[in-house]
């Protein structure tokens, strides 16, 4: 009986960490390959937390979807299967509307406005929606401006987009945006994306320039026009199944990391960016970039997605965004 016990003692003290918690393992979902910017952000984040918790809470990354796309790991996250992911704050609206503020074409004429907007009141308003939906949000990160790739022709003025097979998510805003803009929505998860443009399924789609790097698009894309058409931000969120059962200092360190990492993720993706437009155009693609006047014109075209989003996010939540941005 004393031998049993001692056995017992010795695995309870085994399995209790050197500040008396339960050792903690977690699985990261990542959509995108472990060396763009959105996986460095998870590996820093992983590193600071390890370190943060002297080891005591491990996360295991799952990069390039081998946990499925953002929308599955999400609904996984609210099930409690998986722990983290790190979605483009668009997979969001399906569950909150709100989100789809941070969607509206041509908001943000810089970084520096849409990190105005994210680490201020607005995006902590919005992360207050999510734990009713089984959800934590940790932060935002930076996924960056989306420009417009194509295997047709230069995009130059808005009338370019015509008629194009343009690939859109899911969320309807994006699909009006692609419309107002003249081409065609194809919904399809980053997944089919490559097959999609080199069978020539579609014929463009618009992402930050380190994804489309990231996903080697460049091989089977031959345009990149410099659109800056929206602004994407990525946002680290944990399960609440999982938040529950952490203590308040488990919590404080998990948070403190992603916000810490926050800063290194920005940095590497504005590199990432830069590095990946000089690559894509010395590999051949054909590099553009959009006048002003041009770009004007565009904003003015997708005004009626406002119009018809507004009243979805809600008047004082938009006015909110627009005082922050004047």
């Amino acid at each position: 009986m004393k031998i049993r016990t001692s056995l017992l003692a010795g695995l309870m003290a085994m399995a209790l960490s050197s500040t008396g918690w339960a050792a903690v393992t977690a699985k990261f979902a990542v959509t995108l390959p472990e060396k763009s910017h959105q996986g460095q952000g998870v590996a820093k984040f992983v590193e600071l937390v390890k370190e943060k918790s002297n080891g005591d809470i491990q996360i295991k990354p799952y990069y390039s979807g081998a946990l499925g796309d953002d929308v599955k790991v999400t609904s996984a996250l609210q099930g409690g299967t998986i722990e983290f992911t790190v979605p483009q704050t668009t997979t969001l609206t399906g569950m909150i509307k709100a989100y789809e503020i941070l969607d509206f074409p041509f908001l943000f004429k810089n970084a520096e406005q849409a990190e105005k907007v994210l680490d201020g009141p607005v995006g902590q308003r919005l992360m207050d929606d999510l734990p009713a939906h089984g959800l934590v949000g940790l932060a935002y990160w930076e996924n960056g401006f989306f420009n417009a790739t194509n295997s047709k022709h230069p995009i130059q003025k808005v009338e370019d987009f015509n008629g194009l097979k343009f690939r859109s998510i899911q969320a309807k805003i994006t699909q009006e945006t692609i419309k107002a803009l003249g081409a065609n929505p194809v919904p399809l998860a980053v997944p089919e994306l490559y097959t999609a443009l080199e069978t020539h399924t579609i014929d463009g789609q618009g992402t930050p320039n380190a994804v489309i790097a990231a996903l080697k698009l460049d091989e089977v894309q031959k345009y990149l026009s410099i659109t800056r058409h929206s602004y994407g931000a990525f946002i680290p969120l944990a399960s609440k199944a999982f938040w529950d059962k952490l203590t308040p200092e488990q919590q404080a360190i998990i948070r403190d990391a992603a916000v810490e990492a926050r800063a290194y993720q920005r940095q590497v993706a504005r590199a990432q960016s830069q590095s990946a437009r000089e690559k894509m155009a010395k590999n051949g693609m054909q590099v553009n970039d959009i006048s002003d006047a041009e770009r004007e014109r565009m904003t003015q075209a997708v005004r009626p997605v406002w119009d018809m989003f507004i009243p979805q996010v809600g008047q004082e939540l938009f006015d909110q965004v627009q005082a922050q941005l004047q």
